[in-house]
């Protein structure tokens, strides 16, 4: 059985499921869960009718919001790719890079079915519950960076318990 954890946000609860057969990315994934790292993380970059995107730590401050969008962890995950970028699919983000590899940190959910990111980026889990909170990230005001103007944070990420 896929592990399964819920992004706790605060406009609500996501729940998802990552794939077995990217283990790099579901391994590292949980590494950081364990670690705490995801908790007070923004969303930094929203794009209504492409995808929300969050992992960056320096998304934590305010001061620092033109820098969004360029921390975490400077080792890379190596590319797994495997699953099309489909609409409620989890995907690692990356920089441009010959071998796609990914960033140790930054993710991405799909709001809609991206098939022109298939054979570009790592989809490492699915949406299980919680597209309704996926679509209101979605809409939120932005900025020119497409940074949302009223923050929307990652509180935590827990796993779900198994029966």
């Amino acid at each position: 059985m896929p592990e399964q954890f819920t992004l706790k946000t605060t406009l609500g609860d996501i729940t998802i499921s990552l794939y077995d057969d990217t283990p790099l990315h579901r391994d590292n994934f949980i590494k950081l869960i364990g670690e705490k790292y995801y908790d007070g993380i923004r969303f930094h970059r929203v794009i209504e009718g492409f995808m929300i995107q969050t992992g960056d730590p320096l998304s934590r401050f305010e001061e620092k919001r033109t820098m969004h969008g360029t921390g975490g962890p400077s080792e890379r995950i190596p590319a797994e790719i495997k699953h099309p970028n489909k609409k409620g699919t989890l995907a690692a983000a990356r920089d441009n890079n010959p071998q796609k590899a990914s960033s140790g940190s930054q993710f991405y959910i799909n709001h809609k079915d991206n098939g022109f990111l298939n054979g570009e980026y790592t989809v490492f889990g699915v949406v299980e519950s919680g597209m309704d909170v996926v679509e209101k990230i979605a809409v939120v005001k932005t900025d020119r960076n497409d940074n949302p103007l009223d923050p929307v944070i990652i509180t935590t990420i827990v796993p779900v318990a198994t029966v």
